[in-house]
């Protein structure tokens, strides 16, 4: 007993309380990212899920065995270690290395060759597909001098106003 509270009890208050900090975390980690950015090694998550998993293992360790306290926690840890480490070599890293794969800016897709899907009247909008090492993104365009551009042709992509880019015919040379 700790504090008038039975062991067991503070292990469930900590992997309740841990487990809502993870969560929050999850949803407003960018505001805490300042805090951590100069410590590359030290991930928060895994503090937090370390922290979590051993208080979670520890309350069942204490409810349904008969071993001593201080080796339930130490058990814990260990195997709170193994998860941990599992969950930042199969889940974390490859997510940090793929957040930003999918990610472009309209700065990006000036000067790019596109394809109409679907013409472009004069004075109106189409749509046009960009294809890349990324996937394919599609746009709503507008021709750079108000001309018609049918289906099919490939087009310059000369700036991005609004969301919509502005393109003209483009002829390989």
């Amino acid at each position: 007993m700790l504090e008038g509270i039975a062991l067991q009890d503070w292990y469930l208050y900590i992997l309740i309380a841990m487990t809502g900090v993870t969560v929050l975390y999850l949803f407003f980690g960018d505001v805490a990212e300042g805090a951590f950015a100069g410590i590359d090694w030290l991930n928060p998550v895994l503090i937090f899920s370390f922290i979590t998993f051993t208080a979670g293992s520890a309350y069942i360790g204490e409810l349904l065995t008969s071993f001593s306290s201080i080796l339930i926690l130490i058990g814990s840890a260990l195997a709170s270690i193994g998860i941990t480490t599992l969950l930042n070599i199969f889940v974390l890293i490859p997510l940090s290395s793929a957040e930003e794969s999918l990610v472009y800016t309209e700065e990006s897709l000036k000067g790019r060759i596109a394809k109409v899907i679907i013409s472009i009247p004069k004075d109106g909008y189409g749509e046009i597909v960009l294809e890349g090492n990324g996937g394919t993104i599609s746009k709503s365009a507008q021709g750079y001098e108000n001309e018609d551009i049918p289906e099919g042709s490939h087009v310059l992509v000369i700036d991005v106003e609004h969301g919509v880019a502005v393109v003209m015919p483009y002829k390989p040379i």
